[in-house]
């Protein structure tokens, strides 16, 4: 479960967040939905003790980022919003790489491949060179990357940029089975398909507030909209017209 109580950053007269509160829980996607500058990723980075916070309070199964970071990002499986990948490896070598890095023994990080290339279906490039892979599969080794360690709790920031119709449904699907298996998942994004067939419990951000939380159908009520869009486009609206 991660936490987030009237956390605030500010770089220099630029308030990237103001008193944010969310609370995310396990077995459960929610999406922190906003324009480009909203503040996500800048909150994405405090959760994981990469940034310090102004004010306010975080934690992560318990634990705040600021003071047990390492701790923290054990538990955490990270998709930042650039992925590096190793084009010289092949996909089998690059998890392989990563694998030992979080400490697996070689036999158990073979079985933890496989698994999460069944689930990710990469089958079709787990033996490949990563070098011309695709932008979708690309995304799907990244985010295959982030789950080798069986994480608590996965953060992805704009998972499915760039991706075509078949790799972005292939992703939720991988999504939706680790939600499934308990993962508390915290995805970013302003891409309003994902949101709506991914989230369980939506934020919106608009300059750095979290001017609304809630379902689907939560949201849509608050605003009196008919469809998710209408009432994030109602919300933001509203947001910047009273910072007018």
């Amino acid at each position: 479960m991660i936490e987030v109580m009237k956390a605030s950053k500010s770089f220099g007269n630029v308030r990237a967040l103001n008193k944010v509160s969310l609370k995310a829980g396990n077995g459960k996607i929610t999406c922190l939905l906003g324009p480009n500058g909203a503040g996500k990723t800048t909150l994405l980075r405090m959760l994981l003790g990469l940034m310090p916070r102004d004010s306010g309070d975080i934690r992560v199964d318990g634990l705040d980022p600021a003071i047990a970071a390492e701790a923290v990002r054990a538990s955490i499986g990270f998709l930042p919003d650039q992925a590096g990948l190793y084009d010289r490896l092949t996909t089998r070598e690059y998890l392989l790489y990563f694998a030992r890095l979080n400490g697996m023994g070689t036999a158990a990080a073979q079985a933890r491949i496989e698994e999460v290339a069944r689930i990710f279906e990469l089958a079709d490039i787990i033996d490949r060179r990563i070098l011309g892979f695709s932008q979708g599969q690309r995304m799907k080794v990244s985010v295959a990357r982030a789950t080798l360690a069986n994480p608590r709790n996965l953060i992805l920031d704009e998972p499915t940029r760039g991706l075509d119709v078949m790799s972005a449904r292939s992703l939720r699907r991988a999504l939706l089975t680790l939600r499934d298996a308990g993962c508390c998942i915290v995805l970013s994004t302003h891409i309003m398909q994902e949101v709506t067939q991914l989230s369980d419990h939506i934020v919106v951000m608009a300059r750095g507030s979290a001017i609304a939380a809630g379902s689907q159908q939560m949201l849509r009520e608050l605003t009196a909209a008919e469809d998710l869009e209408e009432a994030f486009v109602s919300l933001v609206d509203t947001k910047t017209a009273e910072a007018a």
